[in-house]
């Protein structure tokens, strides 16, 4: 991976969040990758149990200052950066105080927020953006966690001319089971206002677990995930995708092998 930009898109990290097995495992992956000689930039959001203070986060005004469209609403995009200092890796976090002020995308019985589904267009817009500020183009976009899954939807439709984006490959990661219930039905209503049509986007329809997996799938370069983890249905959609499809027996051992799965991704 040397000299290749990776944009690495978690919706948890180390040592930002509480310490789950999603961000241990993100935090190692994006660690093992920032010593393979590239560039590597982590995004992930801002929930409000994100201590500022203690992880030295701050604004970063000139990516900030803009407003991003969703549900036909102006909501105000909230760039601040942080290193973790010994991996020499840098951290943007996509905030907003509505959106991320809880400090996940669940409440305390486990149920979904009924604001996931504009936090999810909040989030893949947000990237987007951010990343054209900054004016890197990424060689390899690697997303994990299903908050990041319209991120490949909008960067083949909404934004499929920015020549930022022109040689990006698109990975989608999953690692954690499906959730129950589903997002607000007016989701798909919503990406309407980005110019996405009921063609692009009909597995919004019925925005629950399975179909986030599908659109994500569909609009990815390749798709991975550790087995037992993917309904069977889900992993006979992404088989018929004829997309390369990395699906490992352990977290570790899929882990060890994304960096030759890359290679060969980007090259093809």
């Amino acid at each position: 991976m040397k000299n290749k930009k990776i944009l690495y898109v978690s919706s948890e990290v180390l040592p930002y969040q509480a310490e789950t097995e999603i961000a241990q495992r993100a935090f190692d992956l994006a660690r093992a990758l920032n010593t393979t000689g590239g560039q590597l930039r982590i995004f992930t959001p801002r929930y409000g149990d994100i201590n500022e203070r203690r992880h030295q986060l701050h604004e970063v005004i000139r990516l900030s200052g803009m407003n991003l469209v969703i549900n036909d609403v102006d909501m105000p995009l909230i760039v601040k950066v942080a290193s973790i200092q010994k991996e020499r890796m840098q951290v943007y976090f996509i905030d907003n105080d509505e959106y991320f002020k809880q400090e996940d995308a669940f409440d305390d019985q486990g149920k979904l927020y009924a604001d996931n589904d504009e936090r999810c267009i909040f989030f893949a817009k947000g990237i987007i953006e951010t990343v054209k500020k900054l004016n890197w183009s990424p060689d390899l976009i690697h997303i994990q966690g299903w908050l990041g899954a319209l991120l490949p939807l909008y960067l083949r439709t909404y934004y499929k001319d920015e020549p930022i984006f022109y040689n990006t490959k698109t990975i989608t990661c999953f690692l954690r089971s499906s959730f129950e219930g589903q997002l607000d039905a007016a989701l798909l209503s919503k990406v309407g206002f980005d110019e996405i049509t009921e063609k692009e986007a009909e597995e919004l329809k019925e925005p629950h677990s399975l179909n986030l997996i599908k659109i994500a799938s569909r609009y990815s370069d390749a798709i991975t995930t550790v087995k037992g983890t993917l309904p069977q249905e889900a992993i006979d959609y992404i088989q018929g995708t004829g997309k390369p499809f990395l699906q490992g027996e352990t977290i570790e051992a899929t882990c060890k092998v994304y960096p030759q799965f890359y290679k060969e991704l980007m090259h093809k």
